[in-house]
């Protein structure tokens, strides 16, 4: 830190102090600034306790603890001139601690704190009712059905020092690499003559690092999110094929009994030209069937489709319906398809969107039969022709 001279337009250093050479400790002067301030750590904290010690079968005590803008609990440990090197193991001990705290605790300690130190001591209904209407204010809540606190192992850990040892600055951002939410400030004390000034730096992670890793964290989480869904739906469309399969199984329609369950929203069965398969197609919303032309060569799924195109009204007076033609100018495939709107994914609905794959496939099958063995002949003399 450096002050400015405009006359001379220099700068000067502002002296560097130590906590110890200043008289100041770490329970009267750190721990009551950080109390009054919680700001000075960077971000809007509720302190709900300091020098916490309500642990069952242990006479630890923790210096502050706090609740974040999420309502996750922060442990927050302050040590003066050295960190220690069990800092770590500590607050890592006290955030297990907290990790069982629940939200009618969080209250009352909270409550404890009030009318210990902010002197606003009630009948134990009212004063209750104090701490709970302060941290809903804190978290914009309407009331405190409505709070969430402290999640699974949502727990952060502070720790605040004005120097940090490497074997806790290692070990911290191990721990960060493992998605433990963990903090280290350095606090560092100067002098300009009477004034003392307090510099409180984010060292892990820094603040280019954070905003990183909370892109990286939302990346992973959406990667993760995206995952589960298609975990889920690969799971629902194995299960629909399980039981369409074993229905066309049981009926006249022989085109998919060699045919296994899938996790793709697609089962194909050969249409007797090869590249040309049939499909059924199971969609969160629709069910369709398919004949598709997606040979190697471009050139034959046009030829194909151009074929079955010349016998439209046949086909679809076979059929029984109007069918879609899509030959896809810019793409190498063509299909022909037919389709319906369903909510797929609900499956008190199944068996009608099976039976309709049935029932639209055999058709389907029946009207194609005929124009497929044409077109396949047609197809082999062009292509001996042109050889």
């Amino acid at each position: 830190m450096f002050t400015v001279d405009y006359q001379s337009n220099r700068i000067k250093a502002v002296k560097t102090k130590t906590f110890s050479e200043l008289g100041f400790t770490e329970r009267k002067h750190l721990q009551e600034w950080l109390a009054h301030e919680p700001s000075a750590l960077g971000e809007e904290l509720l302190i709900i306790q300091k020098e916490f010690d309500g642990f069952d079968d242990t006479r630890e005590r923790l210096d502050l603890l706090a609740l974040d803008k999420d309502g996750n609990l922060v442990i927050i440990e302050n040590k003066l001139d050295d960190s220690g090197r069990d800092v770590v193991w500590q607050s890592l001990k006290y955030a297990s601690y907290c990790a069982s705290l629940t939200k009618l605790q969080i209250v009352e300690i909270f409550q404890q704190y009030i009318n210990r130190y902010e002197k606003n001591a009630n009948d134990s209904e009212g004063a209750l009712a104090d701490a709970s209407s302060q941290i809903c204010e804190f978290l914009d809540a309407p009331d405190l059905d409505e709070v969430k606190l402290n999640l699974g192992n949502s727990q952060r850990l502070m720790m605040v020092a004005a120097n940090f040892r490497k074997e806790v600055t290692s070990t911290a951002l191990w721990l960060l690499g493992q998605g433990i939410n963990i903090q280290c400030f350095k606090v560092t004390p100067h002098s300009l003559g009477e004034q003392l000034f307090i510099n409180i730096d984010q060292i892990i992670p820094t603040p280019e690092a954070k905003e990183l890793m909370i892109g990286i964290s939302a990346k992973e989480a959406e990667e993760k999110t995206t995952e589960v869904v298609l975990k889920n739906r690969h799971n629902v469309r194995h299960q629909y094929w399980e039981q369409a399969l074993e229905v066309f199984q049981n009926s006249s329609c022989k085109l998919f009994n060699n045919i296994s369950p899938s996790k793709d929203h697609w089962l194909s069965a050969g249409s007797g030209l090869s590249g040309c398969p049939y499909a059924l197609v199971f969609l969160q919303k629709e069910v369709r069937i398919w004949l598709q032309q997606a040979r190697t060569s471009k050139e034959d799924n046009k030829f194909v489709f151009d074929f079955l195109y010349e016998r439209k009204d046949q086909i679809e007076e076979s059929f029984g319906d109007t069918l879609e033609w899509l030959r896809l100018e810019d793409k190498k495939s063509s299909r022909i398809q037919y389709s319906c709107n369903a909510d797929g994914f609900n499956k008190d609905h199944w068996p009608e969107w099976i039976q309709w794959h049935l029932n639209q496939m055999t058709k389907f099958e029946k009207a194609l039969k005929a124009p497929l063995q044409k077109a396949s002949e047609a197809l082999k003399n062009k292509n001996q022709v042109q050889g």
